[in-house]
């Protein structure tokens, strides 16, 4: 039709219906050419020539290497945290230990401080306060014998009791003035009835210089007979 109608178109011109029929069937084979183009898997073509595709190898093994290098690290990283954690709690302990050990040691010191001090009062106070004796014939003797104990001098209460009582009955303002010494102008004084030179020779430092004084006068008496008689115990009568 196409040739029939150009072979005609050599004789005379073409009308207006004659141009658009020509365009159209134009524009049909333009568009069957494309569509030869298309290739049967649907993709579409140019006729420019296209780089080839670079083929992708994948692979896990990098990534399983790089997981367990960074599995690793983390590792590593918490295993430190855990060992300076460790230490800081060691080195807490130790302080508070190394704390409670001082502050023992500083209780103790000041408890052995407070007792030494106490022990040093309480010998203070005893010191201050001496034992006391009652003011009898039986406090008298306890008394001279504790200070004779002092001095190593010898003499037992049944002893110093005996003499006494025959002496002066227990008397300490008794005297003698009838016998030798008295005739000799030294009388025998006191519970044991010594004279007043034997008493001065005989008397013991710490008691009293009165010759009348019962324990200054039991002990310069009981002092004088272990010099003589080994002990007031020996004596049976006047010596």
């Amino acid at each position: 039709m196409l040739k029939n109608i150009l072979s005609r178109g050599r004789s005379r011109s073409l009308n207006r219906t004659q141009k658009a029929a020509i365009a159209g069937v134009g524009a049909l084979g333009a568009a069957a050419v494309a569509l030869t183009a298309v290739p049967a898997s649907g993709q579409t073509t140019t006729t420019s020539e296209a780089a080839p595709t670079a083929k992708v190898a994948y692979s896990t093994k990098q990534i399983q290497d790089v997981h367990a290098g960074v599995t690793g690290q983390l590792a590593g990283a918490s295993q430190k945290v855990a060992a300076i954690e460790a230490k800081k709690e060691a080195a807490a302990k130790k302080s508070t230990a190394e704390k409670k050990a001082a502050a023992e040691k500083a209780a103790a010191k000041r408890e052995a401080k407070e007792s030494t001090s106490r022990s040093a009062k309480r010998t203070e106070v005893k010191k201050a306060a001496p034992k006391s004796y009652p003011n009898n014939l039986d406090g008298w003797i306890r008394e001279a014998r504790a200070i004779m104990k002092k001095h190593n001098i010898p003499g037992t209460y049944e002893g110093i009791h005996r003499n006494i009582m025959r002496e002066s009955s227990g008397n300490p303002k008794a005297i003698n003035d009838w016998d030798i010494n008295a005739i000799n102008g030294i009388p025998s004084k006191g519970l044991l009835q010594v004279i007043p030179p034997t008493f001065k020779a005989y008397h013991v430092a710490g008691t009293s210089k009165n010759i009348y004084d019962p324990v200054a006068n039991i002990v310069a008496a009981c002092n004088y007979a272990a010099d003589k008689y080994g002990t007031m115990d020996n004596v049976d009568s006047a010596y």
